[in-house]
């Protein structure tokens, strides 16, 4: 049925496939070059990959021997992180700190009684202090969860509230301060005060202060003085002691001879007989007597406890004026806090210096305003450690100006000393490096395939997934005329086998004595010959590089990168090496950029030649179809022609 001819709709002489043959021979060109075009245009991912390859090595090389190099980085460990834990710059020095943790730094955490579900927060202005801070904001009345919901909202970072359901149907209400420090004490004021009061998160203080001695009490140069007192059951973590001290100092005369009695002559007398038997006694010889040492001591007062001991108070100034001084029992009596205080001692060991001392007072704390917390869950206080014996006091718990370049955090209380080590950061070092083993084995993969036609150097790869595999064949071979990509991973490989001066000499100069080269077996294996150890892949002993890490840490610094000729520029090394190979092929203007740019022009190049061929395809089809249309309308008038003549001749016949 496929050839039967129906005129104007199929062609008698199937022109419509004459000419698509004949076209097919005539696109051939144009798809040569479009063919070329994607050619062209794989090649230059190609090497786009590459540059990402070779960028990628020279960043992490770089990092190894930049500013900011891992060499540098500095870890702390602590021997006991739920007591005391640390953080470090690269400005922190490697060295090791005992510590031990007295107390925490706290914040004010006030709980409130068990309270009825109905319990209702009245209308009123609720005002809230802590330290400096002040917080005030007004409420119109309502409930407990619309009261924590406002003023957790005002509050912020300084003051916040919660429910505790503690009771089935009861709820206490938890206001804490959020800012720790002896001296931020939470104060309720206000409506917040009668809020506490009604709650039974607070109630009224018993005493506020008790006065021990207010008259003045002088101790002269030398003396000792003490003041008894009995404070009974008090908490050392809100009795303080206050007092005003005041000094006298005397100036002492200081004679100008050396008084050696030969400097004074005996008065002359009328009597000469007398004067000559006085002349003629003897007199003994003057020994001169050794001055007086001056002695300066402003440690003057003393804790005395009940068991013979004692807590030095800080040193006091020198005043003709009475000052105030007021100090925590706790600051003072450290680790003796629960010990009972029976009096204040004063010792004056001063040799020119007289102290007064009157108005001293026992403060509570929690009394202080006639307004104490019922049910405290934790109370204001600083932190307090010491450091190789010395005390520190700070209000929080994280201290990050004791030690350039550590930050450390309080974490509980404990007796037992802490030890901080600040040291390098070897794990740092280490993940550098086997990045840059990863990086340049990766680079040096995309080479051996660029280059190389053997598809073994694909089936090395068992890392790689099959899809990956797939992707590699097609680039297999595909710069293997290309002289400066086999020079750039010779070069590659002859920098990871060379050696770099460093200061251990020849017991570290090769990238091998760290356990990193192209084959680090030992010499008993009999693992046989393996032909993708000769491809320039690197491996990795880790066991090897540990223990290099731990013992020769600032050698494999300079074995990466280090500074020959006192410049202050690294200008050797391995990682180096690697930088200074593949800056010429990624920087602005490089090789790859040059390479990139030559296949732009001649990807251009060819597609405006598929753009002429196409337009004299279509020039051509369309007269091809033209003569063949031509043809068969001379094919088809000749018919009729011959038609005609037929039908003229049978008429002719007939007759």
């Amino acid at each position: 049925m496929s050839d039967i001819y129906v005129p104007g709709i199929k062609s008698r002489f199937d022109t419509e496939k004459l000419i698509e043959g004949l076209m097919k021979v005539e696109r051939i060109p144009k798809e040569r070059s479009e063919k070329q075009v994607e050619q062209l245009q794989a090649e230059k991912t190609y090497w786009q990959d590459l540059s990402r390859r070779m960028s990628t090595l020279r960043e992490s090389a770089r990092f190894l021997y930049s500013f900011q190099n891992p060499f540098n980085d500095r870890i702390v460990n602590s021997s006991d992180p739920s007591v005391l834990s640390g953080t470090s710059t690269r400005e922190a020095v490697a060295q090791e700190f005992s510590f031990t943790v007295k107390q925490t730094a706290q914040a004010d955490r006030f709980l409130s009684d068990p309270l009825e579900d109905s319990f209702t927060v009245e209308e009123g202005t609720y005002t809230f202090s802590i330290g400096q801070e002040r917080i005030s904001f007004p409420f119109r009345g309502g409930s407990l969860r619309e009261f924590i919901e406002i003023l957790n909202r005002r509050g912020r970072d300084k003051i916040g509230g919660s429910l505790i359901a503690v009771q089935p149907g009861k709820k206490s209400l938890l206001i804490e301060s959020r800012i720790t420090g002896a001296e931020n004490s939470l104060i309720f004021s206000e409506a917040a005060e009668a809020l506490g009061l009604r709650s039974g998160m607070l109630e009224q203080g018993k005493e506020v202060s008790r006065t021990l001695r207010e008259e003045v009490l002088t101790v002269d140069p030398g003396g000792t003085a003490f003041i008894p007192f009995n404070l009974g059951e008090v908490s050392a973590q809100t009795a303080m002691l206050q007092f005003e001290i005041a000094t006298k100092v005397h100036t002492q005369n200081v004679q100008s001879s050396s008084g050696d009695p030969s400097e004074f002559p005996l008065e002359a007398t009328a009597n000469q007989d007398a004067e000559e038997d006085r002349s003629s006694t003897a007199i003994p010889s003057w020994t001169p007597l050794e001055p007086v040492t001056q002695v300066d001591d402003m440690q003057v007062l003393y804790l005395t406890y009940s068991d013979g001991t004692n807590s030095a108070l800080p040193p006091i100034t020198d005043s003709s004026d009475f000052n105030a001084y007021r100090y925590r029992f706790i600051d003072v009596a450290g680790d003796k806090s629960n010990k009972t205080i029976v009096s204040l001692e004063m010792v004056n060991q001063n040799t020119h210096r007289e102290i007064s001392i009157r108005n001293l007072q026992f403060i509570d704390l929690e009394a202080e305003g006639g307004i104490t917390p019922r049910n405290p869950v934790s109370l204001a206080q600083d932190a307090v450690i010491t450091m190789e014996g010395i005390e520190i006091t700070r209000p929080t718990n994280k201290i990050d100006d004791l030690i350039p370049g550590l930050t450390i955090t309080a974490r509980s209380p404990s007796d037992k000393p802490i030890q901080l080590k600040v040291e390098p950061d070897q794990e740092a070092v280490k993940d550098a490096i086997i990045s840059l083993v990863g990086n340049y084995n990766r680079l040096m993969a995309d080479l051996n395939v660029l280059t190389r036609t053997d598809e073994r150097v694909i089936q090395e790869l068992s890392y790689l997934s099959a899809e990956e595999q797939g992707d590699l064949r097609k680039r297999l071979g595909v710069f293997t005329g290309d002289s400066i990509l086999s020079q750039f991973k010779n070069s590659l490989q002859r920098a990871t086998a060379a050696t770099y001066p460093t200061s251990a000499n020849r017991d570290l100069a090769l990238l091998a004595q760290i356990g990193i080269g192209t084959d680090i077996r030992g010499s008993g294996s009999s693992s046989g010959y393996d032909p993708a150890r000769l491809r320039g892949y690197l491996e990795i002993n880790e066991k090897a590089l540990d223990t290099a890490l731990q013992t020769n840490l600032p050698a494999i610094a300079q074995l990466f990168g280090s500074d020959n000729n006192g410049d202050f520029i690294v200008d050797s090394g391995i990682a180096y090496a690697f930088e200074t190979l593949t800056k010429p092929f990624v920087e602005i203007g490089g090789i790859i950029a040059l390479k990139s740019g030559t296949i732009d022009s001649q990807i251009s190049q060819e597609q405006r030649r598929v753009e002429t061929l196409e337009r004299q395809l279509a020039l051509k089809e369309a007269s091809l179809k033209n003569q063949y249309g031509q043809m068969e309308g001379a094919y088809n008038r000749m018919e009729r022609m011959s038609s005609s003549l037929d039908q003229f001749s049978q008429q002719d016949n007939k007759r």
